[in-house]
């Protein structure tokens, strides 16, 4: 009697451990699936491409290559011959606004510059940071309030004293278009 009561411990003992590791498992599945959830989340996509194809986006209206393209870096560095006027622009996106996707921060090098779109008619999907693009607009100039670059830091995910946008003055290119490479 003792072997048979021994081996039904020894049986139940697999029977519960098998049944612990399967519910690890799912757990594990059920944790794993929720946090791939939350990623996809992440992603804020408020508008559609007016053009895709299978190596970029196009957000606003058809880009047109018609003029030269200058680099972010030209563009700041002869700004006094680009303000006001309608620029064709390469850059980085640094980042981009977390709650929309309504402005981001273009970088090259040192130089940064803020990018806006026009009459707020489209946006960039949120996970458009570190992308090469091509955008098309207005380029300026403007006085920049620290409260205007603390909102804009807030916009942008930053905390506390993360604020990546100088307070006295931005440069400011207020696009129609721009080109986003697919990942």
């Amino acid at each position: 009697m003792n072997r048979i009561a021994g081996a039904c411990l020894v049986l139940t003992s697999i029977v519960c451990v098998q049944v612990l590791f399967d519910q690890m498992s799912f757990d594990l599945k059920v944790f794993s699936q929720a946090v791939a959830s939350e990623s996809e989340r992440k992603v804020i996509r408020l508008s559609e491409p007016v053009v895709s194809t299978s190596d970029y986006e196009e957000f606003g209206t058809p880009l047109q290559l018609s003029s030269d393209v200058v680099s972010l870096g030209e563009l700041i560095e002869h700004s006094e011959s680009y303000l006001d006027r309608e620029v064709l622009v390469s850059t980085r996106v640094a980042q981009v606004c977390q709650k929309k996707g309504c402005f981001f921060i273009a970088r090259e090098g040192d130089t940064m510059a803020r990018v806006t779109f026009k009459d707020y008619d489209f946006f960039i999907p949120t996970d458009s940071a570190d992308k090469q693009v091509i955008l098309s607009g207005t380029f300026s100039r403007s006085q920049l309030s620290a409260e205007q670059a603390d909102h804009y830091a807030s916009d942008l995910g930053a905390s506390g004293s993360e604020t990546a946008i100088p307070h006295k003055f931005e440069y400011l290119i207020v696009a129609d278009s721009i080109r986003v490479p697919r990942d």
